[in-house]
């Protein structure tokens, strides 16, 4: 309880754009360690926003931390499930961080700049253990640890129009270059700028990585391009609706990627060596006893995180998400359950308050863009 007490009262940090949050009259909210934007017109708004037309995120508090190195390739190999030395320059890959028993430390971004460079992105209330994760576990490879967190700021542009716009304002040559799950830097203003076609919305987009002096002109410069600003509520209900995870809700330490449906992000290749291997490989054998489900209302009621999950009044699970899906126009959510209910179509309920909701499991995810290239 200490401890709790003692990271609530710390400082808020804030990240370079927080003049500009305050300027666009943002309500802020302390979010991992950081004083960040809820929403500035409103969720609803915001949300809808990129999903018609482009919205932008202040993710700064994302950490950020660049490998430089021979082995750099085969460092982050060790510390994630997917194997990082099969990227080429220019390529990105997600990923989970595991510990010794298979529990999730973190689920991680990793993309290949140079054959000795990479860039890992982390999740802002996990990075000082992240940090202190990797330092610990560097020290046996020919690799270097630098850490980009606070010297950059990065905003995500999502949408729909989302690279149209960074077409005007960085360059439609470079935009149209770069593929989906790929990466590139480029010169903007002087300034290094770093573009991924990544992001947590179920849109098409760009996040950006610049250097925080230039991080106020950059966002300075969407918005007067029209693009929407956008808080930390419409990014968990954008999200939600395409059942991207939330490290500390749907997946932590006590979870293992095969429960949570991250099999695809694994990989156990003979001769492979990284934290984790031998407890996934016990874990895949033995089976999982739940797996995480995505749930559609049925009826009148908002699920939240922590609501039981009921079949023929039994509990079987728990909301690890959940909320009202503007898009959809009915609550969603996600949660576990065990395998034998996990198939879509199972009619289940959730209790809302006391009061029983109808779900069902439906397929993953429950919002999905039409793709135009």
């Amino acid at each position: 309880m200490s401890h709790d007490r003692a990271v609530s009262e710390a400082p808020l940090l804030r990240t370079a754009l927080y003049d500009e949050h305050r300027r666009l009259g943002a309500r802020l909210v302390p979010f991992a360690g950081y004083e960040m934007p809820v929403q500035y017109s409103g969720v609803i708004e915001e949300h809808n926003a990129v999903r018609k037309a482009a919205g932008m995120f202040d993710v700064s508090h994302m950490g950020r931390f660049e490998i430089h190195g021979p082995q750099a390739g085969r460092f982050l190999r060790y510390i994630c499930t997917w194997d990082m030395t099969k990227l080429s320059p220019g390529e990105g890959h997600y990923a989970a961080a595991c510990k010794d028993d298979g529990g999730t430390v973190d689920d991680v971004y990793v993309f290949c700049l140079a054959l000795e460079r990479f860039l890992i992105v982390v999740n802002a209330a996990n990075a000082p253990t992240m940090k202190a994760w990797m330092q610990q576990h560097i020290a046996g490879f020919k690799a270097t640890l630098v850490d980009r967190h606070a010297s950059t700021v990065m905003i995500a542009v999502q949408g729909p129009e989302a690279r149209g716009v960074l077409g005007r304002i960085i360059s439609d040559d470079f935009v149209r270059s770069v593929g989906p799950r790929h990466c590139a830097e480029v010169e903007w203003r002087g300034e290094t700028l770093f573009a991924s076609r990544t992001g947590y919305t179920g849109e098409d987009g760009m996040e950006l990585v610049i250097d925080a002096a230039a991080g106020p002109a950059l966002w300075d410069v969407l918005g007067e391009d029209g693009v929407m600003p956008c808080g930390l509520g419409a990014r968990d209900t954008l999200r939600l609706e395409a059942a991207l995870l939330l490290y500390g809700n749907d997946i932590d330490e006590q979870t293992n990627p095969w429960e949570a449906g991250l099999d695809w992000v694994v990989i156990l290749d003979e001769g492979a060596e990284f934290i984790g291997r031998e407890a996934l490989i016990r874990l895949r054998e033995a089976g999982v006893r739940r797996t995480l489900v995505c749930l559609k209302a049925q009826g009148r009621g908002i699920m939240r995180a922590h609501c039981g999950i009921f079949h023929e009044g039994e509990d079987v699970g728990m909301i690890t998400s959940g909320g009202y899906s503007p898009t959809l126009a009915t609550s969603i959510g996600m949660g576990f359950v065990p395998p034998a209910l996990a198939a879509e179509g199972t009619e289940l309920s959730v209790d809302v308050r006391g009061k029983p909701l109808p779900v069902r499991v439906v397929l993953r995810p429950f919002y999905k863009r039409s793709k135009k290239e």
